[in-house]
């Protein structure tokens, strides 16, 4: 089991998706996101999550995300924050806040 301690590792933050495009060479169907993280900067992600959401309606679209695992290679995109969602019937479900929060907000 996890502990608290191991949770606490984790620095999940609030972003805003400003670009979303199809990843063309990833095996599995899914976007290359850019998300506005403030003070943290833009970072880029691959998320699969083509079964519910367009690219268009992404566009600033608030999330969660853990923003301190080591970057990641997917296809031709280096992947630098894991998107959060729940695996759903119909697709990923994104996390998301209630309401609209500062980009770079940490959960906690």
């Amino acid at each position: 089991m996890a502990t608290f301690e191991d949770f606490l590792k984790l620095d999940i933050r609030a972003g805003t998706i400003v670009r979303a495009e199809r990843s063309q060479k990833a095996k599995k169907p899914a976007y290359k996101l850019q998300i506005d993280f403030g003070e943290l900067g833009i970072k880029n992600s691959s998320a699969q999550i083509t079964e519910r959401y367009t690219a268009e309606e992404l566009i600033g679209k608030q999330v969660l995300a853990v923003v301190n695992f080591p970057p990641k290679q997917v296809a031709d995109f280096i992947s630098e924050a894991l998107v959060l969602g729940t695996y759903s019937k119909g697709g990923v479900v994104l996390a998301t806040p209630d309401f609209a929060v500062k980009n770079g907000d940490k959960l906690g």
